[in-house]
């Protein structure tokens, strides 16, 4: 007979606000503070908050000005995603010191199994020493929820937070997450929970005996998932390693709500930049760029637009997000967040070929083919000295701000906390 598995799912908590009280104690350890945006500004939205502000009224998504109407004492602080993928290098190397099968979900959370990890103790044991070393070394809280499967696990973690160790198995399941609102059961979004609400699936319980054609039709083939989750049958493994990307974006929270179209134009350059480095340093390009696009009352709009031919040139982005922009969003409506996917990716070794397949039976020139040659060559170049000697070693004359500065600075320049990065990141610290 298998060895049941054992599964831990680490949480950190309140991670970005944990990482400046662990990085400056002495000024934030203690007092209810918050990342957001744009502190100078009042601009901005609140992306985590600490325990002690949540308990005077902060939540997540609140407008700074919001926030300190909430809590007059608040300290803010400015994202620094640097000093976040550094913490998570350190809290996933902290976990593979009890297996080497760590899944990393987010910046802040992994998945671990720990079936092999006898000498270290039992499961509960595990998960206790890497919360205390987690404290100690690092200054960190985490919540981890232990079971025999993902789905518990990560429900553990979520139900006790912080600093809590909660274990779910088949004898507690039904006790501990039946009750629960329906809303509540990871994987289940905001408008699949609206959908379950309206024929009456309102616990997870109920979504645990509903019939899975109602289900199926609610939900599609996504609701026999869910309902087998409900009941405990979860066989996903836990998968370490680098995944293959799906997609690779890039967002930021601009300054001030602006219509300024220089600022915008600059900031999507940027953007693109961002994520045809990503694209390429994974060898791959994509068919799709999708652009997302929201103001200050928190509205959203998001669209897409598909390349006769896959790309990750950061001209190519570029000129497709420009283009959605254009023929999406009014130029005298200002803009808070702006941001750039790319999806339904390929191998980037097939873009050659298609090119050159394409090019005698479509009305290209042989001078735009050997343009687009030129470019590629140019941005491999590029990619060689920047991936040396860092990212403003070269930089696009469009991307230099009005007072001179590149707009490379990423401490206040985009957002890109997808795995991905962890990964790089990981792999260069081993070549290094």
């Amino acid at each position: 007979m298998d060895r049941e598995r054992q599964i831990l799912h680490i949480d950190m908590n309140a991670f970005y606000a944990s990482c400046h009280v662990a990085q400056s104690p002495h000024r934030y350890a203690g007092k209810p503070i918050a990342v957001a945006g744009n502190p100078e500004t009042r601009h901005g939205i609140v992306v985590t908050a600490s325990y002690e502000a949540r308990a005077r009224g902060v939540r997540t998504t609140m407008t700074v000005a919001e926030a300190l109407r909430a809590c007059p004492e608040l300290l803010v602080i400015r994202p620094d995603f640097p000093l976040y993928r550094s913490f998570a290098r350190q809290v996933f190397d902290t976990v593979r010191r009890f297996t080497p099968a760590v899944e990393i979900v987010s910046i802040d959370e992994c998945y671990a199994d720990v079936t092999g990890s006898s000498q270290f103790g039992d499961d509960i044991e595990i998960a206790r020493r890497i919360q205390c070393m987690l404290r100690a070394e690092l200054q960190l809280p985490c919540s981890i929820g232990v079971a025999t499967n993902k789905f518990f696990a990560k429900m553990g973690s979520d139900l006790r937070k912080p600093m809590a160790i909660t274990r779910i198995d088949k004898t507690n399941y039904q006790t501990l997450l039946w009750p629960l609102p329906v809303s509540e059961m990871h994987g289940v979004g905001h408008r699949t929970a609206l959908a379950l609400h309206k024929a009456g699936i309102r616990t997870i319980g109920d979504l645990a005996v509903a019939p899975i054609e109602l289900l199926k039709r609610l939900c599609g083939s996504r609701g026999a998932v869910l309902r087998q989750y409900a009941n405990g049958l979860d066989e996903r493994p836990v998968v370490s390693g680098r995944p293959d990307p799906k997609s690779v974006s890039h967002s930021v929270t601009l300054p001030l709500d602006t219509t300024d179209r220089d600022l915008i134009r600059r900031t999507l350059l940027q953007l693109a930049d961002q994520v045809g480095r990503r694209l390429r340093k994974h060898g791959k390009a994509g068919r799709v760029v999708t652009l997302i696009v929201r103001d200050k009352s928190m509205q959203t709009i998001s669209r897409q637009a598909k390349r006769a031919l896959a790309s990750n040139l950061t001209d190519d982005i570029y000129r497709d997000a420009t283009a959605l922009l254009n023929a999406n969003w009014p130029v005298q409506k200002p803009i808070r967040l702006l941001g750039i996917s790319v999806s339904d990716l390929i191998d980037a070794a097939e873009i050659d070929t298609t090119w050159q397949l394409g090019l005698f039976d479509n009305p290209r020139s042989q001078a735009a083919f050997e343009k687009r040659l030129r470019l590629q060559r140019l941005t491999e170049v590029t990619d060689t000295l920047r991936n040396r000697f860092g990212e403003n070693v070269v930089v696009r004359g469009r991307m230099i701000e009005r007072d001179g500065r590149a707009t490379h600075d990423k401490r206040a320049h985009g957002t890109s906390l997808q795995t991905d990065n962890l990964h790089e990141e990981e792999s260069n610290k081993w070549k290094s």
